[in-house]
């Protein structure tokens, strides 16, 4: 099932992940799920009172419908916070629960028999199951089976995207040198970082999958451009390349600088280096033939390297899409 989206009266959309809604269809509780859009609705920033008067329902069925959405997961109340509501003095969100949409419900295991039947059934599910134990090398075990069952089931992923999502998991591992393949606990972390930042079907898989390789693909022209061997970009010199790249230079620009960098430092001067790019980014200069036509400083040095290296200029992802990519693998890279 595909995220639901529910348009509201004026402007607002309220979005539904599959794994909500079939907890809400599960739970068979019209007052829980009825509450659950309010709070969506609002924010959050409703108080007991206000909510009373919005759905014309009294105290006790606030608490009980509450009550309701912490079983499922839906919201996570506070230790220390009963399911007394009563009080005025808090918004429904502030101090008393947290939305968590997309997160594994631990609660909610699938039974053996239900991933068995499944399996038997001849779905889509099985495919899965056999196409990544031959990606992965082994046979699922139970774990596995109920972790990627969850991510098949709960965030109705297509299997198309499942099998995307491993492959791309698996390059990752080897890209970070790991030496062995992930397990089912790391992909089901990517699985639902996936799923909140609305990776679910192939097209916009293939689409970050691709921008991510571009991305990477121009940090390494630039860094050889640069000559640094043997080693990756630190942090700090990731974010000036990823600063340059966002601004739109092409990796010829890059290089010029950085000889230009060498020639008044003697050395790779990161901060001189990042004024000469922002000078030119003021400018609107942005790659190696407009160096030469518009930087006279540079003029002969810029034509020669743009009739020596015209096919090396590279292009890469916008600033929103980079991003959007670094969000994705901040909140996947310890996995």
């Amino acid at each position: 099932m595909p995220d639901m989206k529910f348009s509201l009266p004026g402007p607002d959309i309220i979005t539904l992940s599959g794994q909500t809604v079939k907890k809400l269809l599960r739970s068979g509780d019209g007052d829980a799920a009825l509450l659950y859009l309010h709070m969506l609705q609002t924010g959050g920033k409703s108080t007991s009172e206000e909510t009373m008067a919005a759905l014309g329902k009294g105290l006790g069925w606030i608490n009980s419908a509450m009550a309701t959405l912490s079983r499922l997961g839906l919201i996570h109340l506070e230790k220390n916070v009963g399911t007394d509501f009563g009080s005025g003095e808090n918004t429904l969100n502030d101090n008393v629960y947290e939305v968590n949409l997309d997160e594994p419900d631990e609660s909610r295991r699938p039974s053996v028999d239900e991933i068995k039947r499944e399996i038997e059934s001849g779905s889509d599910f099985s495919i899965v199951v056999e196409e990544t134990q031959k990606s992965l090398g082994k046979i699922l075990s139970s774990d596995d089976l109920e972790r990627l069952f969850g991510i098949y089931g709960d965030l109705s992923m297509p299997a198309e995207v499942i099998l995307q999502l491993i492959t791309f998991c698996i390059s990752e591992c080897k890209r970070r040198g790991s030496g062995r393949a992930p397990n089912m606990r790391y992909i089901e972390k990517v699985a639902y970082t996936w799923a909140r930042e609305g990776i679910l079907t192939f097209e916009r898989a293939e689409e970050y999958i691709k921008n991510l390789e571009a991305l990477r693909g121009v940090r390494g022209e630039i860094k050889s451009a640069m000559k640094i061997r043997d080693r990756e970009f630190s942090t700090t010199e990731k974010k000036y390349v990823d600063k340059w790249i966002a601004m739109g230079f092409e990796v010829g620009a890059v290089e010029i600088a950085f000889d230009r960098t060498l020639v008044k430092t003697g050395k790779l001067a990161w901060n001189y280096m990042d004024s000469i790019m922002s000078s030119w980014d003021e400018k609107g200069i942005h790659t190696a033939k407009e160096i030469a036509e518009k930087d006279s400083g540079y003029s002969k040095n810029a034509k020669s390297f743009v009739s020596k290296n015209k096919k090396r200029f590279v292009s890469a992802p916008n600033q929103e899409e980079m991003n959007y990519m670094q969000r994705v693998l901040e909140k996947t890279k310890n996995g």
